[in-house]
């Protein structure tokens, strides 16, 4: 097997080297966002909305998605929470330390049919990371699209991820943020995303909305969206499930008769609200 061949095969994780480390949220659901630069100019091209397997030699390996826009090719973003060993592994690296990358998984959302359309991106948790490329690539290509809004919510002021990009997008896009609970000092909605939704009323014409988030806020957002008069080809959203082999081999993802990791992880509600609902 010639070296040439043995690189195309998917197992073989690229070497990739931790350029940043940023800790978005502290706590016992700890974010960190990792920058991830390929060793020896030995990258992939991605699409917004898919992800990649990222491994820690001898520790293993976890799926998660690729927070960065395709539009920046020096380095690939990942923002990681710690729930398991493996994440937590991730947890314990530094700048410099070196990881394996395979990729890219997944279906994509499609940004070319939305051209011309107005744009909503709700995410709640850690679900920002996965539509953040929308929002990214969205306000380089600003001339592409008419209004673009972002939605996200946390449990409090402290466990807003991006909070410095949030800010720095205003003027660009309007940027709706909400925390459950009230605190002194917070002037932005108080409450749960798929309120804050119904409170700001996006415009459903020529619009595409795009949700990701602990699946109980998704439900709601969806039906909140719906009420508002969003048809379901119009809403997309992204199903985080536990994804392992990254190819459609293990069968540990899948929602009926799909494996996530090779037909997902994004849909539209469309398609999705026909799947089981087990997911």
């Amino acid at each position: 097997m010639s070296h040439s061949h043995a690189h195309e095969n998917t197992y073989l994780p690229k070497l990739a080297r931790i350029a940043h480390i940023k800790e978005e949220i502290g706590g016992e659901r700890a974010i960190k966002t990792f920058r991830l630069e390929f060793e020896n100019g030995d990258g992939f091209d991605h699409e917004c909305g898919q992800c990649a397997m990222l491994s820690i030699f001898g520790r293993g390996e976890s799926m998660i998605s690729i927070a960065s826009s395709p539009l920046n090719k020096e380095y690939k973003q990942f923002s990681i929470m710690r729930v398991g060993r493996v994440t937590e592994a991730f947890h314990n690296l530094r700048v410099g330390d070196v990881v394996g990358i395979r990729g890219p998984y997944g279906n994509n959302f499609p940004l070319n049919e939305w051209r011309g359309k107005n744009l909503v991106v709700i995410g709640g948790g850690v679900g920002l990371a996965p539509v953040w490329p929308i929002v990214t690539t969205a306000v380089a290509q600003r001339a592409n699209f008419k209004d673009i809004t972002v939605f996200y919510g946390a449990r409090s002021s402290k466990d807003i991820m991006y909070r410095e990009d949030l800010e720095r997008l205003r003027g660009q896009a309007t940027v709706n943020l909400s925390v459950d609970r009230a605190e002194d000092g917070w002037k932005e909605f108080v409450g749960f995303v798929p309120s804050n939704v119904l409170d700001k009323k996006p415009d459903p014409k020529n619009t595409v909305a795009v949700v990701c988030g602990p699946p109980i806020m998704i439900k709601f957002v969806i039906q909140n969206l719906q009420q508002l008069g969003f048809t379901d080809e119009q809403i997309y959203t992204t199903i985080e499930n536990k994804m392992k082999c990254g190819v459609g081999k293990c069968g540990r993802c899948n929602v009926g008769k799909d494996y996530v990791c090779v037909k997902g992880p994004v849909y539209s509600w469309a398609q999705l609200k026909n799947l089981p609902q087990e997911y």
